[in-house]
């Protein structure tokens, strides 16, 4: 039942109900069978009517309504009200749909690599590639040759060959498909990082079927955990995936005719068009709108002790500069949806862990914890003790296995405190993660698996693919997780891995254990944890002064959870959308194929090319190593784990956190138990994890769109759900991936043409909206603008 009161929302109860009904009339297909049946799609215009506008809550349907419209609250009301129910039966797997896709996945890869190497790391957006592939699937349904232009002439024979190349109208299902395998491949290779890591810090050149057959283990090892999984994190209407529901609202209003689909239509043209304009000020000719802050352009004078704290503080444009407090961005592409379509609890918890990080992070480094007045604020490098880079190359060597003599005479790295304090949040974080999800969520997981034994899921979209589709074999995923176990296997122990067999063995266990935990919160919540510090802990405890070692444990066990994640929201758009489960498989498995090959490729070419900047701590407002290099720094500290984070090291507090993250739940949950309720909002509905994980969201990158974030989500989550719940249902998540699609479009242009992906950047001419020296916002009093 929703929160009656404008407090936070309680969580989702993991409940569902038939979907309503409407006059739109649509069929289903019984696949292998040709049997249509009629289905009516659900339609949220039938709510309850109320006098004055004024909100009414309806107990049997449990939702509340205002102006006649359902405010949409947990998974249940999205699945009943929000996504349509309508399947036309339409074929999902054609020699067009396969074409488009795989030709986009080079694209989608493409776009995904580039940014891990940006100052801030953003997914490549579903919608931009879903918009590219309309466009071209249009375009081939309109004017390549059909078999109807040959029919009843000498050409006729040539019937079958053209309406297998061109069968006609593009369709929701095709282009549904196509998106998937280039999303996937945009989604699934994430561990090629990892051989970044190596060619910049360790001078390997993995090679390419090393890489390949890992990353291919990787998203392949997580996709067959998925689909053992999906009863419990994809068939129930609470497994929402908030994030892709832009995506859902884009192909159902591209696809299905109406009044009401043209105004989403031209409202979605017309904001890409305008988001797609505006992007080039920001990205590139006016950095400045990423991060004005006023009290940075107040203080240009100041003394520069006051400069510094200003900075620090204010400052947060450029990679590593500052926590970006109070700073306003314009730049769609850092601010993106995503804040459009997280649920307000999220939100809410979200805010409590910024406003925790700004006092810790700033509170940690002028009260030198961790020694951090040594090191800059905010940098995931690794520091000697008098505050210079700490020559890893010399501790470990070409061997990558530790050198005692040179660690006694070098001594032990530091991190800086920013970067402590984030390993440190990132162990609560799990630790709470585990708590909740047993402790709150329990009976939830153990009712979604009565129901898929007894196939009395009630989600209403479940319902209709189980009925009309085949469902993919149990025995498919497992023999999945087989071959990608033994092209794990092959990978370490033909390649340059120094990790032993048993160690990889631990390793998907570890991430297998994982997975389900994180997904849930990701599912229900729109946002998982960092579980790669877990990883490097356990990684460092079996691998002592092995970093490399490391670097291949945390991608068979993080990267397995990351990819799960990934993969698990694919298979409910599939869900939503209607797509028979073996196409999703097949669909899914070519992606990961796809990406794993062009994500290699892409990062060989940038890291070639940004060598110097990636390497440099800093980065710049482009170009960005810190990434990587916070991957690196994580595994040779943890490889020096007992020196570290032992009884008598610097950072004990680190992997203790872990176990006093569940704490604060337990006891959470017991005063839940007592008070279900507190002056109207939820005792359950604070996610302690959440907290946790945004408690150092700010400890590196570029923090300047934290503000326009919260107010997008606020006027998204809060005014339009709450008091326009109509406007919100039809127009917020169409909104959402127009702007998307259009900055992501640009920045994709811009990053072949002038940032330098292509290997010769073409910076703007400097001016006071984009300064040649000093900070973009000003914020280190750089004299521009006397």
């Amino acid at each position: 039942m929703a929160s009656q009161t404008d407090g936070v929302e309680q969580l989702p109860k993991l409940t569902a109900a038939q979907g309503g009904h409407s006059p739109t009339q649509s069929f289903d297909e019984k696949a292998g069978h040709g049997k249509l049946e009629k289905h009516l799609s659900s339609d949220s215009s039938l709510g309850k009517h109320e006098p004055d506008g004024k909100a009414v809550y309806d107990p049997e349907d449990e939702v509340q309504y205002v102006n006649g419209e359902p405010v949409i609250t947990t998974g249940r009301d999205v699945s009943k009200y929000l996504v349509d129910a309508r399947d036309d039966g339409d074929a999902a797997i054609t020699f067009r749909s396969l074409v488009l896709g795989t030709v986009f996945a080079g694209l989608g890869a493409a776009l995904y690599e580039i940014y891990l190497f940006k100052p801030v790391q953003v997914t490549v957006s579903t919608v931009f590639l879903l918009l590219l592939i309309y466009t071209v699937g249009v375009i081939w349904a309109k004017y390549l040759p059909r078999a109807e232009w040959v029919e009843g002439s000498r050409f006729a024979r040539l019937a079958p060959v053209l309406r297998f190349v061109n069968p006609g109208e593009f369709k929701i299902k095709e282009h549904v498909v196509a998106s998937l395998v280039a999303s996937t491949a945009a989604g699934g290779s994430s561990a090629v990082i990892n051989f970044a890591v190596q060619r910049l810090y360790y001078d390997t050149h993995v090679e390419a079927t090393t890489a390949v057959l890992a990353t291919f283990s990787t998203a392949c090892f997580g996709y067959g955990l998925v689909g053992l999984l999906r009863p419990l994190t994809v068939y129930p209407s609470e497994m929402v995936y908030w994030g892709n529901l832009p995506a859902v609202s884009i192909f159902q209003t591209m696809h299905f005719n109406g009044k009401d689909n043209n105004k989403r239509l031209k409202l979605f043209w017309s904001a890409f068009a305008g988001m797609f304009a505006w992007e080039i000020f920001p990205a590139y000719i006016f950095p400045l709108l990423n991060g004005i802050n006023v009290i940075c352009l107040a203080t240009q004078h100041v003394p520069s002790a006051a400069q510094d704290v200003i900075t620090n503080l204010f400052g947060g444009t450029d990679a590593n500069e500052g926590l970006g407090f109070l700073s306003i961005s314009l730049d769609w592409q850092y601010i993106t949806s995503i804040f459009m379509s997280y649920p307000l609890v999220q939100q809410a918890n979200s805010w409590i862990g910024y406003a925790v990080c700004y006092i810790a992070i700033m509170g940690i480094y002028y009260s030198d914890v961790w020694n951090s007045k040594a090191f800059p604020m905010l940098s995931t490098s690794l520091y000697t003790q008098n505050g210079t880079h700490y020559p890893q190359d010399a501790v470990f060597g070409t061997t990558f296995t530790l050198n005692q003599t040179a660690l006694n005479e070098i001594g032990l790295p530091a991190l800086t405190g920013s970067n402590a304090w984030s390993h440190l949040c990132a162990n609560l974080s799990i630790g709470g993660l585990i708590a909740h999800t047993v402790l709150f969520w329990g009976p939830s997981v153990v009712e979604s698996f009565k129901q898929a034994r007894t196939k009395t899921q009630p989600d209403p979209h479940w319902q209709i693919v189980n009925k009309n589709y085949e469902e993919v074999p149990w025995w498919w995923y497992m023999g999945l997780l087989l071959l990608s176990f033994f092209a794990g296997l092959i990978v370490v122990l033909k390649g340059q891995t120094t990790l032993p067999w048993w160690a990889y063995i631990i390793s998907l266990l570890l991430g297998a254990f994982v997975t389900p935990f994180s997904t849930l919160l990701f599912a229900r919540l729109g946002n998982g944890i960092a579980t790669n510090q877990l990883m490097k802990m356990v990684a460092g405890a079996v691998n002592p002064g092995k970093p490399v070692a490391n670097l291949y444990f945390s991608m068979w066990s993080h990267d397995v959870v990351s990819t799960s994640i990934g993969l698990a929201g694919d298979l409910k758009m599939g869900q939503y959308l209607k797509i028979p489960p073996r196409a999703m498989f097949l669909t899914q498995v070519w992606g990961t194929i796809l990406g794993a090959i062009v994500n290699y490729v892409v990062m060989v070419s940038v890291v070639d090319a940004q060598r110097d900047v990636l390497l440099d701590p800093s980065g710049t407002n482009v170009w960005s190593g810190q990434y990587p290099q916070s991957l690196n720094s994580a595994a040779v500290t943890w490889s020096l784990a007992k020196e570290l984070y032992g009884i008598s090291g610097p950072y004990v507090w680190i992997p203790l956190a872990l176990l006093f993250g569940m704490v604060p739940t337990f006891f959470q949950w017991l005063i839940a138990k007592r008070w279900p309720s507190i002056k109207g909002i939820r005792t359950d509905s604070i996610v302690l994890p959440v907290v946790y994980q945004y408690s150092q969201w700010m400890s590196s990158g570029t923090n300047s769109p934290i503000t326009s974030s919260i107010a997008v989500g606020l006027v998204s989550q809060l005014w339009l759900r709450r008091y326009h719940p109509g406007w919100y249902k039809k127009y917020n998540f169409i909104l959402g991936g127009a702007l998307d699609g259009g900055a992501q479009v640009m920045i994709f242009i811009l990053s072949f043409a002038v940032f330098g992906a292509s290997g010769v950047p073409r910076p703007f001419p400097s001016w006071w909206g984009n300064p040649a020296r000093g900070n973009v916002d000003y914020c280190n009093g750089n004299g521009a603008l006397d």
